[in-house]
């Protein structure tokens, strides 16, 4: 299997419940490498553009409303086949779906509050990463 990067958000209610830590121990603990986080306020032009694919679909106001709502973490984790392991990690959309011990089980409250983000392919995820982390702030692909 290749060595994969994917694109994590730790979405507001997450943060605001203080959980952002505890993730990223969780993931590092999962066996990803963090290669770049970083905390951030989106501002609704970031957010608009970020959920752009979901801009027909009736919750895309309140999605962007929602991650607007106070910070976010944004990071680049790799492993091998990392896109399907964080999706394992983070689990079912709805947290009460969400099977024990993933991150959506553990600090999700609802499917529209879910506490993470992740790359569903792996080249959204390579447009994911290039969205928040442009130029030189990861390091290039050692493959």
């Amino acid at each position: 299997m290749a060595v994969e990067r994917t694109l994590s958000i730790i979405k507001p209610d997450a943060v605001e419940k203080k959980k952002a830590g505890a993730i990223l121990a969780l993931l590092e603990d999962a066996g990803f490498s963090i290669l770049a986080c970083k905390r951030m306020h989106l501002t609704r032009q970031q957010a608009e553009g970020f959920y752009a694919v979901h801009k027909a679909r009736p919750f895309f106001g309140e999605l962007v409303e929602f991650m607007m709502r106070s910070p976010v973490f944004v990071a680049v984790l790799e492993r091998e086949d990392a896109v399907a392991q964080y999706r394992k990690v983070m689990g079912a959309t709805d947290p009460a779906k969400a099977d024990d011990g993933t991150i959506r089980k553990l600090y999700g409250g609802s499917v529209g509050e879910n506490a993470v983000h992740g790359s569903d392919s792996l080249d959204n995820a390579k447009i994911e990463i290039a969205y928040f982390f442009p130029g030189n702030e990861v390091a290039p692909s050692a493959g």
